[in-house]
């Protein structure tokens, strides 16, 4: 199974994945798939943006593409990467 590397962008908190090039951009799609031979390589580059404060808590996710394109196989990666699985209601609690 080919794992991301996923992280939050430190300047705005954006959930980011690490591209073939090295850059961190915010589509699952955009970011690069790695074999599990080659990922631990992968994430020491994304800790090198975490000590430069690029990225916050770079870390490895697997992932599966089905149908409709990458999906991470945990739920709490699918939620990082797509969204909360609720709407939200902006309006609750008076605000």
């Amino acid at each position: 199974m080919p794992h991301m590397v996923i992280a939050n962008r430190l300047r705005d908190g954006r959930v980011v994945f690490l591209d073939p090039a090295g850059h961190w951009v915010e589509s699952i799609d955009l970011g690069a798939l790695w074999e599990p031979a080659v990922s631990a390589a992968a994430l020491e580059r994304a800790k090198r943006d975490e000590a430069d404060s690029v990225v916050v808590d770079p870390s490895l996710i697997d992932v599966e593409i089905a149908g409709q394109g990458r999906r991470p196989v945990a739920i709490r990666e699918a939620i990082r990467a797509f969204g909360p699985s609720v709407g939200i209601d902006v309006h609750a609690g008076g605000r």
